[in-house]
């Protein structure tokens, strides 16, 4: 029996995560650690009955399982063997003749981990993979530093001067953009004084003390790096696709900041700024743009939420934004306390940094409490994209956040939805474009489908149960779907159309309008007057570009990375002598558009 058929024959449970032990006449002494680990992580299942062999499952039955169950769950009620009581859902089954017995351990919250065994946190335990692995020091100082009731961000630091670790260009900025945003408060002129009165800085034992956020946040450089021996944030721009890079390979642009928290957010408006096809001004209160476009809106509420949710705690790992030109990532060193589903669900979530998600909040540099997950989803659904992806991984307490160029609706699925003879609303059609998009096996979840900016899990429910009802998908769960084989097979027989795709730009706010072929205007001239070996100069003069960092970027780095246009010495991408050429495809690109 292998695992699928184990669970189809458990009543069809979701399952996110499972173990299996044999337990046939008493609880095993590692299960224990499975229940550590699965309360440490993400929640998970685990089997009494079942033992595995030659990663086959072989049903061989509890014996004698009402002792098994009542001594496992006075155990996990006891809270002498863990650390905490464990409340578990327990199920029932029996599989030709033998008692199986199914436990769902759920994730517990920050405050209540680590979960641990024997009175002692060393004995602490995380989910990976398949296994149960024991705490690392440096993973058992996260877990402490997210539990503890006074907040990381809010500490007092006796060992830095107040009346010389912030910096008052920094603090004024704030002032200005607190007083358009806040007219109803009172205006308070002096630095200390303001900042006291929201409490960046504490008074304690008669003396002024400033708080870790308001050093990470308005403090001078080096106050900030005394608390913080790692930068704020690695920003790179890499000119290749994501799939054809490699670590080895050399970053186009780089910035490493190590200034307070919102120097950070003014220098990286700068560099957006510099990559964006066309210039826009700000809002100097909020450093919105006046527009607010879609890609704009998904790439600040990204960053923000990078730099307001990290563990500024962790030394040993910075956050970091990379622009590929097929996809932007954004890595963040600790785990958002929410699930996947959670964040997308418009509630106040709890933070890791409340005094530093107040501070943006204040000034309106973040959407209100709850949203700048949605936000960031809303926006990127606008633009047409295959949704972000996010990885909340709760066992390395990271997380992950990518943006990938890549539209969601393509023109063969455009063109296969045109013989399924059934009409689909934009939502449908959306569920169904994700569902073609997958990897084979890659089952769609309801989550997956709130992540096209549907908004709730009903209606959720109600797209998927609708393409069920149109035989393109089949259900595997109450919560998980697949598009059914026949669908799929037909699907790849749709003939793709060279050229019809959007192309993927670099960064999310390089968008460009796009003809036919998907190409800007200025690709197509430049394209069209391409026969030979150029030169850079002439490429620019025949769009009419000055800037040659703006061109490369906008307008040539794109076609290279697409191979339509490849380099006459690749090997040396600087040399003054490299020209540019048409690819055979990117010939085959402009004899159709010359056509």
């Amino acid at each position: 029996m292998n695992q699928d058929e184990l669970l189809s024959r458990l009543n069809g449970i979701e399952w996110t995560d499972f173990e299996c032990k044999r337990a046939q006449r008493s609880v095993p002494e590692d299960a224990y650690k499975t229940v550590s680990a699965f309360a440490n992580t993400a929640g998970g299942w685990l089997v009494f009955g079942v033992s595995e062999a030659n990663r086959q499952l072989e049903v061989t039955g509890v014996e004698e399982p009402d002792k098994v169950q009542n001594d496992f769950l006075a155990v996990l009620r006891g809270g002498q063997k863990l650390n905490r009581v464990i409340s578990v859902e327990a199920h029932r089954y029996e599989i030709d003749g033998k008692q199986v017995f199914a436990f769902y351990v759920p994730e517990s919250s920050r405050s209540e981990k680590p979960v641990y065994l024997k009175g002692d946190p060393r004995q602490s335990y995380l989910r990976r993979g398949a296994g149960d692995e024991q705490f690392t020091q440096s993973e058992l100082e996260r877990f402490l530093r997210d539990a503890a009731q006074d907040r990381y961000d809010g500490v007092a630091l006796a060992d830095i001067p107040v009346d010389r670790c912030f910096d008052e260009a920094t603090v004024k900025w704030y002032q200005a953009q607190f007083a358009r945003r806040n007219p109803e408060h009172a205006e308070i002129t002096d630095p200390i004084e303001f900042l006291l009165n929201w409490n960046f800085v504490v008074e304690q034992g008669g003396k002024k003390l400033p708080t870790r956020a308001g050093v990470l946040l308005f403090g001078i450089g080096r106050y900030v790096r005394q608390i913080l021996p790692r930068p704020v944030l690695d920003y790179q721009r890499i000119d290749t696709r994501f799939d054809q890079w490699s670590a080895e390979q050399r970053w186009h642009d780089r910035y490493v900041f190590e200034e307070n928290i919102f120097q950070t957010w003014q220098g990286l408006v700068a560099r957006y700024m510099r990559i964006a096809e066309h210039p826009f001004s700000l809002d100097p209160a909020t450093l919105r743009r006046n527009d607010d476009p879609p890609d704009y809106v998904a790439f600040r509420e990204a960053a923000i939420n990078l730099l307001i949710h990290q563990d500024y705690g962790d030394h040993g790992r910075k956050a970091s934004i990379k622009l590929f030109t097929d996809r932007t990532v954004f890595w963040n060193p600790g785990d958002a306390f929410a699930t996947v589903a959670e964040l997308l669900d418009p509630t106040e979530k709890e933070v890791r940094n409340p005094a530093i998600v107040k501070a943006f909040r204040r000034i309106g540099l973040s959407d209100q409490a709850g949203t700048g997950i949605r936000a960031i989803f809303r926006n990127w659904h606008e633009l047409g994209r295959v949704p972000p992806q996010l990885t909340n991984d709760k066992a390395r307490k990271h997380f992950d956040l990518v943006l990938i160029n890549q539209p969601l609706v393509t023109d063969a699925m455009r063109r296969f939805r045109q013989t399924l003879g059934t009409n689909l609303t934009s939502e449908q059609a959306d569920a169904l474009a994700l569902a073609l998009s997958l990897p084979v096996g890659e089952a769609l979840t309801l989550t997956a489908i709130r992540s096209l900016g549907i908004s709730t899990t009903q209606q959720a429910k109600a797209v998927a149960d609708h393409l069920v009802r149109q035989q393109l998908l089949d259900p595997l769960s109450a919560t998980q779907f697949q598009l059914r084989e026949a669908i799929r097979q037909r699907f790849a027989q749709v003939p793709d159309q060279v050229g019809t795709e959007v192309l993927n730009k670099s960064g999310p706010s390089r968008d460009q309008v796009g003809t036919k072929l998907g190409l800007s205007a200025e690709q197509h001239r430049m394209l069209a007057q391409m026969v030979d070996e150029h030169d850079i100069a002439t490429l620019m003069e025949w769009v009419g570009r000055s800037n040659r960092s703006k061109f490369r970027e906008a307008v040539l780095a794109p076609l290279l990375a697409l191979d339509i246009v490849a380099m006459t010495i690749p090997e040396k991408p600087n040399s003054s002598k490299q020209r540019y050429r048409l690819t055979e495809q990117g010939k085959a690109l402009r004899d159709e558009a010359n056509a």
